[in-house]
């Protein structure tokens, strides 16, 4: 395809989205399903237009993926709710961290028995599936910092902690495969890897929103009139606190959602407002959340970084689309996909939320909706681009862009229906 018919493609589905906006609302299917239909209708499975070579294009579809994780980390983070309390956070805290473990496990056995991977393979894979991305399927995914439902708030805060608890695990992955250091029986792995990177990109993240919030306030406060870019200062922040971890060997993903989290405490704890669960959450025409105060960066840079997840979300989908071929469906990948949707996902949700206080049906639902997407192809490209080796590759390339693809199918078309069949029986007082 040439420049000139990719601005038409995408200009096309710009303006076909626009226009229908409140017509997909009401139907049961999403944004991203109309991307990935048009993606496979141009490329390979249908007309040819274009065929895009993930192996080939790593480099180049590693920085797109780790540009739009990086927003959607932090549109995820900044509606949060503040002030962060572990009663709250601890569902979401066990599903990225027990369950998230849970499913790096039973992906590795069914890898390396069932797939015949190397050990180091079925680990990787198990990593790069790990993480969830309720963006794709927008109903699951919290509308505001005031939104009261847990479920969304559970799904949307899980995402935002895995995407960043599965890297441990990624490396751990390349250095069975010979591509990392461990050190003498995992110590430097542990020690570094685990513990450091961990703790250092949450301390970072908290420190650079902490400080942002403040010095906002602050400088509003003595200077009476004082306007900010607060889409630059959004940006700043996520850049900020993402080029720090990477300087310290420091996990910039958990950064990053950190440093959005911290942000939004801050704002609303030195300006003395409080979060009101009790009224339901106030939306605008086209269905987007009105947000408490345009007095917070949080909130006001949030409506821009929406609008680059979407771009993101139609570029990427699009290219997922384009790489697919008829037999990219074989049996070994839709095999392994129904066994992530139906066995691993229910079975991690289940174990890792033992003791909690949610209903049944408030986790059959999380087990249900565990959304593969941008994150998957961004850990996948980050093991090629340090040596993955090819054969090998190309083996995970094809699982886990099937198993993307039938994740934005699959929750995609469920989740509107299933959603509408829960919404009337939630609890909207936590």
């Amino acid at each position: 395809m040439t420049t000139a018919t990719w601005f038409i493609l995408i200009g096309s589905l710009l303006l076909v989205v626009g226009f229908t906006f409140s017509y997909i609302k009401s139907v049961p299917t999403t944004s991203a399903i109309v991307y990935l239909v048009i993606g496979c209708a141009v490329g390979p499975m249908g007309l040819e237009l274009f065929h895009f070579n993930p192996l080939e294009e790593s480099g180049l579809l590693e920085l797109l993926t780790e540009i739009a994780v990086l927003i959607s980390l932090y549109c995820a983070g900044v509606k949060m709710p503040a002030p962060v309390s572990l009663k709250r956070w601890q569902n979401p805290m066990k599903l990225a961290v027990v369950s998230m473990i849970l499913t790096v496990g039973l992906v590795t056995l069914f890898g390396y028995y069932l797939l015949a991977l190397p050990l180091g393979a079925a680990v990787l894979l198990g990593a790069v599936i790990a993480p969830t991305d309720p963006v794709l399927a927008t109903e699951v995914q919290v509308r505001s910092a005031d939104d009261p439902d847990e479920l969304r708030f559970s799904l949307t805060c899980e995402a935002g902690m895995n995407d960043g608890s599965a890297f441990p695990f990624v490396m751990l992955g390349l250095g069975l495969l010979g591509l990392h250091d461990l050190g003498d029986g995992g110590w430097r792995w542990l020690a570094v890897d685990v513990l450091w990177a961990s703790g250092a990109g949450i301390g970072i993240g908290i420190l650079a929103g902490i400080s942002v919030g403040w010095l906002v306030t602050k400088i509003r406060t003595r200077f009476v009139g004082t306007f900010f870019l607060v889409s630059f200062l959004g940006l700043g922040l996520i850049s900020f606190a993402y080029g720090i971890s990477l300087l310290v060997d420091a996990w910039g993903f958990l950064a990053v959602f950190s440093a959005a989290v911290a942000l939004r405490h801050t704002e609303l704890k030195l300006s003395g407002l409080k979060q009101d669960y009790s009224t339901p959450v106030e939306e605008s025409l086209d269905g987007e959340p009105r947000p408490i105060s345009d007095m917070h960066v949080s909130e006001s840079s949030l409506v821009f970084n929406e609008h680059l997840e979407r771009l993101a979300e139609i570029v990427l989908v699009l290219l997922i689309g384009g790489s697919l071929f008829w037999d990219s469906w074989s049996w070994r990948a839709v095999g392994f996909a129904a066994f992530l949707f139906l066995v691993v996902r229910p079975i991690s949700v289940h174990l890792g939320m033992l003791g909690s206080r949610a209903s049944m049906r408030m986790r059959h639902l999380m087990g249900w909706f565990g959304v593969r997407g941008i994150g998957s192809l961004y850990y996948l490209m980050y093991a090629i681009q340090h040596g993955l080796q090819e054969e090998i590759a190309l083996e995970l390339m094809h699982l886990t862009f099937v198993v993307v693809a039938m994740s934005i199918l699959i929750h995609g078309i469920s989740v509107k229906p299933t959603i509408a069949r829960y919404w009337p029986s939630r609890n909207t007082r936590h």
